[in-house]
């Protein structure tokens, strides 16, 4: 489940929404499954509100979208990919609190 301002990306949308975005975009792999995925899922639609228009913030649910979450090697999950000008900046594992979120946002973009 995703907030109004989060884009919901998938396998076929990836390129086009991440890689090909005017704006810096935070990617949240998840899974439906995993306890700190939902914990950090209410911070995820917090720092799409207040980045909006900044950062785009899209979710990727690594169970139905397998082949973009092997391609970025992902191996643990909650983990945050942020891209700008469709190249990975920066990379976030595990529950962060929104205070350590917002930090890495800031000084990657």
């Amino acid at each position: 489940m995703a907030g109004e301002n989060v884009v919901v990306v998938t396998n076929d949308s990836f390129q086009r929404e991440v890689l090909e975005s005017e704006l810096p975009v935070l990617v949240d792999f998840w899974a439906a499954w995993c306890g700190p995925c939902k914990m950090i899922a209410p911070i995820i639609d917090e720092i799409a509100q207040e980045f909006s228009g900044e950062v785009k913030v899209c979710k990727l649910n690594v169970d139905e979208n397998g082949e973009t979450a092997a391609q970025y090697g992902i191996m643990s999950i909650p983990t945050l990919l942020l891209f700008k000008d469709g190249v990975l900046v920066g990379q976030q594992i595990g529950y962060q609190p929104k205070e350590a979120l917002v930090r890495f946002i800031k000084g990657s973009i």
